[in-house]
């Protein structure tokens, strides 16, 4: 089973740690605050950025997740990205 943690390092940056059995990943991800009243205005960024975390984890390993990048990058690679979450969130 996955642990994902999530911590606010900075006004809209955040440190993410994936954490299974055997070994960890860490993760620097930044989101804006338009990003966050748009996809998951109830839930705050935290939980956007956990729950964008498990969308990711349901399709690549947690080593194949981008160590740093902005969290509207996710939809570059998974174009479903933004639907399915506004989805979990309503």
């Amino acid at each position: 089973m996955l642990d994902i943690s999530v911590i606010q390092t900075a006004a809209d940056q955040y440190t993410v740690q994936v954490c299974d059995e055997k070994s960890s990943t860490v993760h620097k991800v930044r989101v804006a605050k338009a990003d966050v009243q748009r996809l998951a205005p109830d839930a705050g960024a935290a939980r956007l950025i956990e729950e964008s975390f498990r969308f990711l984890l349901e399709r690549e390993s947690k080593e194949s997740i981008l160590r740093t990048f902005d969290l509207p990058v996710i939809s570059r690679y998974f174009p479903e990205y933004e639907a399915e979450i506004l989805s979990r969130f309503s």
